[in-house]
């Protein structure tokens, strides 16, 4: 990978790591596109890079992450991300295969795409409009519902969280925001764990030059979301998921056609 190939990925991730279309499936059907072969530098290249991009939460609402005041939003983080670290830990050798299955990630790019022409009308009357509103309980079930975007790679980590929540009478807009909040510290703990099996299992993709290339591409990858998130809020409010439906279900056939072709495999 080199600066140009990182920071197109890079784009990519900042634009679609809030929307609910899957920034991973995004990111894996750019690789051949732009000749980039998967190396263990390029997979934690994508890892960390999501960190990034997460990190405009963080700046974007550093009043709510930096209030220490209120001790039950962090209690609902940790109780949330729970779920997901035990399903990374336990799924570990399922996921790294799943994402190398380029036509399981577009099929279920596909099916989650029908969910979402259904979801505006599916929950209804939501009576959560904050985080505050948020139970211990209904946190968990959220965290619950982001494993799903382990299980099905290119269902999206948003979308499943978003959805969730929903489900449990979040409006749109608090589950969204708490999709994000909730993002933090499960990207951190990925990202430090990949940063971390990589420099021990092969050291040699630290070097200079891949750091380098890593600082760029997270640069570039948190501006990017900062206009991103903003964007995606005001959007969503306004208009609901059925346009993203339609945008998966067109993605996903068009990464079956370029499978189809031999144009990516």
């Amino acid at each position: 990978m080199d600066t140009f190939q990182a920071i197109i990925i890079a784009i990519v991730e900042g634009l679609t790591e809030f929307l609910p279309v899957s920034s991973t499936a995004h990111m894996k059907f750019l690789h051949p596109l732009l000749g980039i072969t998967d190396t263990p530098f390029v997979n934690m290249f994508e890892i960390v890079i999501q960190l990034a991009a997460i990190l405009a939460i963080v700046v974007l609402y550093w009043k709510k992450f930096f209030d220490f005041r209120h001790i039950s939003f962090y209690t609902k983080l940790i109780i949330a991300v729970i779920p997901a670290l035990i399903g990374g830990f336990f799924l570990k050798k399922y996921i790294e295969t799943a994402l190398g299955n380029l036509s399981f990630i577009a099929w279920v790019m596909v099916t989650g795409g029908i969910i979402l022409l259904f979801i505006d009308d599916i929950f209804k009357s939501p009576t959560v409009d904050s985080e505050e509103k948020i139970t211990n309980k209904t946190a968990f079930i959220i965290g619950c519902g982001q494993v799903l975007s382990i299980v099905f790679p290119g269902l999206s980590r948003s979308a499943a969280t978003i959805i969730t929540g929903m489900s449990q009478k979040l409006t749109r807009s608090a589950a969204a925001e708490f999709s994000f909040f909730l993002a933090v510290p499960t990207m951190f703990a990925a990202s430090a764990k990949s940063f971390w099996d990589t420099y021990k299992e092969n050291p040699e993709a630290i070097a200079k030059d891949n750091i380098t290339i890593l600082l760029i591409g997270s640069a570039v990858a948190f501006v990017v979301a900062l206009i991103a998130v903003k964007f995606f809020i005001d959007f969503l409010k306004k208009y609901g998921f059925r346009i993203w439906g339609i945008y998966r279900i067109i993605a996903g056939f068009t990464m079956l056609f370029l499978i189809w072709k031999g144009i990516v495999h």
